[in-house]
């Protein structure tokens, strides 16, 4: 891994960054939907990915209320604001723990669930690969399951980790390394292993 994914920029219509938009819109609330406009997407796939669209709907509207009404102490230290929503998505997500673990399972059983379709943004899902690695995530602790999905699907960087979870880049680390092991040992005796642990391997690293 060669590191963190770059930055990714705003609309081209708004040259502001993240930290400037939060700022100014303390004066100027309106302004808060550019933050929306350009990561709502983003946390709306994640969401979905993990909880489903339906949960995903309410997961990314509550996100950004609790961001509306905390963003005076965002600290604008940090220009890019993607690890702070993350991290909201995932307290948020985190409530849906025994649901999710129990969706994972579902589909590691049947092969089809009711959320599986939400489990792959590609148009040739294939659920022969899901139901594996379904198997395999949620026999996860929860805290390893979150950092490595936020790496594998949300593409976050492990200093973004850091920073979403609030916890040490180094557990980022070790808990990215118990997880990967963990979902290669229960994938190791399936021939869709390859196909399976692709779906962890975050773009940034590719």
């Amino acid at each position: 891994m060669t590191g963190p994914p770059p930055a990714r920029p705003g609309p081209e219509e708004d040259s502001r960054d993240d930290a400037d938009v939060i700022a100014q819109s303390l004066e100027e609330p309106e302004l808060f939907s550019g933050l929306y406009d350009r990561h709502a997407p983003d946390i709306h796939r994640y969401a979905a990915r993990r909880l489903g669209e339906g949960p995903a709907d309410d997961i990314t509207a509550e996100t950004f209320l609790i961001a509306f009404r905390t963003r005076h102490r965002y600290d604008t230290a940090h220009r890019l604001a993607r690890p702070w929503l993350y991290g909201i998505a995932a307290n948020l997500i985190g409530r849906h723990r025994r649901s999710e673990v129990r969706a994972l399972k579902a589909l590691a059983r049947t092969g089809h669930d009711s959320v599986a379709a939400s489990w792959s943004d590609r148009a040739d899902d294939r659920i022969a690969v899901q139901a594996p690695l379904a198997g395999a995530l949620a026999a996860l602790s929860s805290g390893d399951r979150h950092v490595l999905l936020l790496v594998a699907w949300a593409d976050l960087g492990y200093q973004e980790v850091a920073e979403a979870l609030r916890i040490p880049v180094g557990t980022v680390r070790s808990r990215l390394n118990r997880a990967r092991r963990k979902v290669r040992e229960a994938l190791s005796a399936d021939p869709a292993f390859a196909s399976a642990e692709e779906e962890l391997t975050p773009s940034w690293t590719k």
